[in-house]
């Protein structure tokens, strides 16, 4: 199979972007993607893959193209 019609046959689905508040993140302010607060199977996505939320307010997974994004007024402790 080539890779336009693997291309042609996929459907592109919008870009989710997912709210999280600050104690969603972990000890050094990220989350991993995929992510059950992405609302997404486990089981069927892509390699897991740590983002830095902390760091911008928010990050996008290179793979899927989710962007994980910190609550308006959220704020991330220092140290978190």
């Amino acid at each position: 199979m080539s890779a336009s019609s693997t291309l042609a046959g996929s459907v592109r689905r919008p870009l989710a972007v997912v709210e999280l508040l600050a104690r969603d993140l972990n000890a050094q302010g990220g989350v991993f993607c995929p992510s059950p607060k992405a609302d997404m199977k486990l089981w069927n996505t892509h390699p897991k893959v740590y983002l830095d939320v902390a760091h911008t307010g928010e990050a996008k997974c290179p793979y899927c193209g989710t962007i994980y994004r910190l609550k308006a007024g959220e704020t991330v402790r220092a140290g978190h």
